[in-house]
């Protein structure tokens, strides 16, 4: 019996997770404000008797704009380069002596 206490494996500590970020910006919200407003303003336009101008913003609302908006991604920021400054010589590089010229 006391081979078997000695034998058991330890418990793992679970690591902690790394920092989740949300996957939606407010960008992404933002066009989603924007699909459901249309989808409402479809709505309303179809309570009202429009057969023309309610499925087209339905149709847009449902079938673009939402997707749109779950779609997007987030703007890569450039990297920035850094140009040498003008008017200093780099250590590498002499000036050609003028006295050791013949």
């Amino acid at each position: 019996m006391a081979q078997d206490k000695a034998k058991k494996p330890k418990k793992e500590i679970p690591k902690p997770k790394a920092k989740q970020v949300l996957p939606f910006t407010s960008r992404n919200y933002t066009w989603f404000g924007i699909g459901i407003l249309i989808i409402v303003i479809g709505y309303i336009a179809l309570g009202m008797g429009s057969i023309t101008l309610a499925p087209i913003l339905l149709v847009l609302g449902y079938c673009v704009i939402i997707p749109i908006s779950i779609l997007i991604g987030e703007k890569k920021k450039k990297k920035l380069e850094v140009e040498p400054k003008k008017g200093k010589i780099p250590p590498t590089e002499t000036k050609p002596n003028p006295i050791n010229k013949k």
